[in-house]
């Protein structure tokens, strides 16, 4: 018997999603295949085009993306971004809105967004770990900060929620987690680093980092299905070296931004760079 593949059915919940970069447009892509109305922003339009021509909306302001949403989703790359584009959206919002943000910003800035949100809005920090390939897959890690109860069915079709407590608490265990796996890049790439002068073949040096504690830095160190630009890991650990003394991460701050070369690499590019010199 012939079987046909029957389209997705459409949910009652209106979503607009808006940053539409290498997290934010598989995250979008997901939402869309599950049936959700879909509306989009994104600064250059034209990355929007697959989704558009699969049935969501393109907007072409903030404004206009969010004006009628049930709930807004928004991954930008800094706080910077995540401000502006606040700007243009918050007088647009309607009571009654869910607001979820998923960018990396840190609890400074999920505050002042808070701080900002009309009567009747809610807001809950959902930043994500995991990249591109967990992003397609549904397969993110969702730190949350607040009550996802209204959006619960949204954030489920992305990942895995770990409730984190009140509002910015979501944001700040990201940056406690973030920073702990581009230091821990940082490591191997120096043990490599390390080895390449001590006349070590790097396989030998990878597969015996990788045998110890440091598997899962070796892991994400050498994968190649993620994009994690060195640029926003160089942000990320900024955002927290501003908030404690981590002498370590400032240290590897320097390193992630000594070669303006590797910024648009994946975090993986840290750990080619040639051996290091010996000391005389």
């Amino acid at each position: 018997m012939e079987t046909t593949t029957q389209p997705p059915q459409r949910t009652s919940q209106r979503i607009a999603f808006l940053g539409l970069g290498s997290m934010g447009l598989p995250m979008a892509r997901r939402l869309l295949d599950a049936g959700h109305p879909l509306t989009v922003w994104n600064r250059t339009a034209a990355k929007a085009d697959a989704l558009v021509a699969d049935g969501a909306v393109r907007a072409a302001t903030p404004a206009e993306a969010v004006r009628g949403a049930d709930v807004v989703v928004t991954m930008l790359a800094d706080p910077a971004a995540a401000l502006a584009v606040a700007d243009e959206l918050i007088p647009a919002l309607r009571p009654g809105t869910h607001w979820i943000d998923t960018s990396t910003v840190g609890p400074d800035a999920v505050a002042a967004l808070a701080a900002r949100l009309p009567a009747g809005v809610t807001l809950v920090d959902a930043p994500v770990m995991g990249s591109v390939d967990r992003a397609a897959a549904g397969e993110l890690l969702i730190l949350a900060g607040g009550d996802t109860s209204p959006v619960a069915g949204v954030l489920d079709r992305l990942g895995t929620v770990t409730p984190c407590g009140d509002p910015g608490t979501g944001a700040a265990l990201k940056l406690v987690l973030i920073n702990a796996v581009i230091g821990g890049v940082a490591v191997v790439a120096e043990a490599l680093a390390l080895a390449g002068s001590l006349g070590l073949p790097r396989e030998l040096a990878l597969r015996a980092l990788g045998e110890g504690p440091l598997a899962g830095a070796v892991g994400r160190a050498t994968a190649t299905g993620s994009h994690f630009p060195v640029a926003l890991a160089a942000k990320d650990v900024a955002l927290a070296t501003a908030v404690a003394e981590l002498p370590v991460l400032e240290a590897v701050h320097a390193s992630l931004t000594a070669d303006p070369a590797l910024l648009g690499e994946d975090l993986a590019a840290m750990t080619r760079r040639r051996p290091a010199a010996a000391r005389s």
